[in-house]
């Protein structure tokens, strides 16, 4: 050990008669002890450099003072006890990590487990499988929480599914298929017209013509297919407006039955 407490009060009343040179070879002993955490041998008189006839003498008397000799080798208690109690502590704390390591340890997964042919993949951290395409199977089912409507394109729907980033529900369908009404046109073509636009709902307003005024219409503001629809929708046209090909060039007053030129 290379700590140890000196105590003033103790050594001062312990050592009050020994001489300067005393003084030294005593606390040289005691470091020495301490260091080797072993008794005074005949290798100390070396070790602490005793050389001259006087420390000679010094050096006996303070080992006849302070030390109790056993078959040549020179013990002090007051050393024994302080290294004996530097020890406890010592392996009672290499005992608390100890545990406490092992009980982390314990706590720990395994990430030695790799993965076999039948098992697949694995996660380290649970040893549990991983489905790869579960996720995706979730977030894909949550969209689909109503089945197809009838004599709905299939096509059509799986692209309208896959633009919609909440699930449809059965009323969003019915209110769909209500404004495709107001509008003039079927369900279909609203989904149709969803996928085309990036739309996640539909609504009627939304592909009228604006600015609609005693039956003419602004052909600039309004797309040819919108305005087709539209005038469809009026009872204005009699034919199919998904199958209206050049109207943009048209005006609109030109269509409608006794309009006249402003």
């Amino acid at each position: 050990m290379f700590y140890y407490q000196h105590h003033v009060g103790d050594y001062r009343r312990d050592t009050g008669h020994l001489t300067l040179l005393e003084h030294g070879i005593y606390r040289q002993l005691l470091d020495l002890y301490y260091i080797s955490e072993k008794p005074i041998d005949a290798t100390a008189i070396r070790l602490i450099c005793v050389r001259t006839t006087d420390e000679c003498e010094a050096y006996n008397r303070v080992l006849a003072d302070f030390f109790v000799e056993r078959d040549g080798v020179y013990f002090h208690r007051r050393c024994d006890f302080e290294i004996q109690r530097f020890k406890e502590k010592s392996d009672k704390a290499k005992q608390s990590i100890k545990t406490r390591w092992n009980k982390n340890k314990e706590l720990m997964p395994d990430t030695n487990v790799l993965p076999t042919n039948n098992e697949g993949n694995t996660n380290q951290l649970t040893n549990k499988p991983i489905n790869q395409s579960t996720n995706n199977k979730e977030k894909k089912q949550k969209k689909v929480s109503v089945s197809m409507p009838e004599g709905m394109n299939e096509g059509i729907w799986k692209d309208f599914l896959s633009t919609r980033v909440k699930a449809i529900t059965q009323t969003g369908i019915n209110g769909i298929a209500k404004q495709a009404s107001l509008a003039g046109i079927s369900l279909e073509a609203a989904l149709q017209e969803c996928c085309t636009r990036g739309w996640q709902s539909f609504k009627a307003d939304w592909i009228k013509p604006q600015g609609a005024t005693n039956g003419k219409f602004n052909v600039h503001a309004a797309g040819r297919e919108t305005l087709a629809r539209s005038l469809v929708a009026a009872s204005m046209v009699r034919c199919d407006p998904w199958e209206i090909q050049d109207v943009v060039h048209v005006e609109v007053h030109q269509l409608l039955p006794g309009s006249t030129d402003d």
